[in-house]
């Protein structure tokens, strides 16, 4: 079955970004795989990544979270994982910057590089890697200090900036960029508390690229908010992606047809295992599927 775009009620971005292949998989014309079967369809390579994974095993103690999961990461790109509950989309997220190394008993096997260089050696600076690849979390969570400390608390023990005038240039181009500065400018000392939950989870993204990340990780960053404040938050990743690399976790199929350039469907092996499905261009992935499964998936008939 072919699927149109109105079949999910979304209008798509473009249908294959800079960089991407437009048929990355050697089969799309062959009969689509039947359900069940674990083998990754669609071509993971991007001639200009910003991170790659190869071969990335999670395992909490005895639990096998996430299997084999390859992925480039290209620069300048919105990059969705789809996929339904559990099957480690958000684990594969943590793995970015190392977030998996404050519980106890994960243990990531596998290689992921940022610009080239292993994450996971032993030299790596975890906190300047976290600077680098900044994630914003599915329930905003600012400071309990003021919108001005929210911004400024990562430049400030980052040492970016020399004087309070070069940490006021810094808040204010980042809550900018972040489209709130014209809303908050006149009540930076209040607390960030205070802010509605859209405009919170804008102040987290501020906070985020304050200090100057080169990849921004967002885990379901709209689920907790209302649909206006969640096309604030989509217009916003359009516009930071001219600077930075943006990977977003979502269970809504029209954000991540609306919002993204290349697409990462996950699902659940038998032993109940993450693993990729399917990867794509996003246009790709929700108009022409090589799976069966990710068909399924998409159009609502299950997940």
């Amino acid at each position: 079955m072919h699927m149109l775009e109105s079949d999910v009620g979304v209008e798509f971005r473009a249908a294959t970004p800079p960089g991407r292949t437009a048929d990355p998989v050697t089969g799309l014309r062959h009969a689509m795989p039947e359900r069940g079967e674990r083998a990754t369809v669609g071509d993971f390579r991007h001639p200009r990544p910003r991170m790659t994974a190869r071969n990335v095993d999670v395992h909490y103690g005895d639990k096998h979270a996430i299997k084999n999961v390859s992925l480039d990461i290209g620069a300048n790109e919105v990059i969705a994982m789809i996929g339904p509950s559990g099957c480690g989309k958000s684990t594969f997220l943590r793995c970015l910057n190392r977030m998996n190394d404050t519980i106890d008993g994960a243990r990531v096997t596998g290689a992921i590089a940022l610009d080239g260089q292993d994450i996971y050696d032993r030299g790596m600076d975890v906190v300047a890697l976290r600077a680098q690849v900044g994630m914003v979390f599915q329930k905003p969570n600012p400071f309990p200090k003021s919108i001005y400390e929210n911004i400024a608390y990562g430049p400030r023990i980052h040492g970016l900036a020399g004087t309070r005038a070069e940490l006021d240039e810094i808040v204010q181009r980042s809550l900018e960029r972040a489209g709130l500065w014209d809303e908050v400018k006149d009540r930076l000392e209040q607390p960030g508390t205070s802010l509605s939950g859209g405009q919170q989870q804008r102040v987290c993204i501020a906070r985020t690229i304050a200090v100057n990340p080169e990849v921004i990780l967002m885990d379901e960053p709209c689920s907790a908010l209302d649909p206006r404040s969640t096309l604030q938050i989509e217009d916003l990743m359009r516009e930071l992606q001219e600077e930075y690399t943006i990977i977003i976790v979502t269970h809504n199929m029209q954000q991540a047809a609306r919002a993204s350039d290349f697409t990462v469907f996950m699902n659940m092996a038998d032993d109940r295992a993450g693993y990729i499905v399917e990867q794509g261009p996003t246009a790709q992935l929700f108009t022409n599927p090589a799976n069966q499964m990710t068909e399924d998936y998409v159009s609502g008939r299950f997940g």
